[in-house]
């Protein structure tokens, strides 16, 4: 193809969210190298793009930013693509007999888009009725902010959540809503800095309209 045909189609693919399937898209050998030959490597190439900014790496601020930048890429805010770094998820029996809705609002996350490497910044809500199991309030941020911890278009990011909590707690009685702005959109391109991007995944109860009226009332509290 014309590589300058390629770009144009890049470029049109970059400023819509598009996603070719819920699992984020991995190679086979994408974690053969330890976190500290990842960092070496993108150290290196990432003082490459800084010196073709014509930035002087020199300069007691800039000299470390390489190493830096790569320590964050690997350690923080991409951690989520390694299953390593999953958080464990405990669940307990309900004993409570507790049968009504349980709702965590305002989970705050932040991501990173994957078509400009942007921030995502946000919130999440999360709503479930137990069917035997329930689970603990910081697993719901947890599993939020594993997911978050990725390049990610929202659309994936919210279906992830919404299958890791069916998963874990055995019930298709889940209610999630993402509500957050992409820098992609507010800092470059169009550069609007008031709109947001919301976001919402249901099942089980949650496809009742009562349900779902009852869940927004609560995340919607003030």
């Amino acid at each position: 193809m014309n590589t300058t045909i390629e770009k144009e189609i890049f470029d049109i693919i970059g400023d819509n969210h598009q996603m070719t399937s819920v699992e984020t898209p991995l190679r086979p050998d994408a974690f053969y190298k330890s976190d500290a030959e990842k960092m070496e490597v993108i150290e290196h190439h990432f003082e490459i793009i800084m010196k073709e900014l014509g930035l002087d790496l020199t300069d007691d601020s800039l000299q470390g930013t390489p190493h830096r930048v790569a320590k964050m890429f690997v350690q923080e805010i991409f951690s989520g693509l390694n299953p390593a770094n999953k958080p464990k998820i405990s669940v307990f029996d309900n004993s409570y007999q507790y049968d009504k809705m349980l709702v965590e609002a305002n989970i705050s996350f932040n991501s990173t888009c994957e078509h400009h490497f942007l921030p995502i910044v946000g919130k999440a809500h999360i709503g479930y009725v137990s069917s035997g199991k329930v689970i603990g309030l910081s697993k719901l941020n947890r599993i939020v902010d594993y997911y978050a911890k990725r390049p990610q278009v929202q659309e994936r990011m919210i279906m992830q959540i919404f299958n890791e909590l069916k998963s874990v707690l055995e019930t298709d009685n889940v209610i999630v809503v993402m509500e957050a702005t992409h820098l992609c959109v507010s800092s470059r391109g169009i550069k609007d800095e008031s709109s947001y991007t919301s976001t919402l995944q249901y099942g089980g109860v949650f496809n009742q309209k009562e349900f779902r009226d009852d869940f927004y009332k609560m995340i919607h509290k003030e």
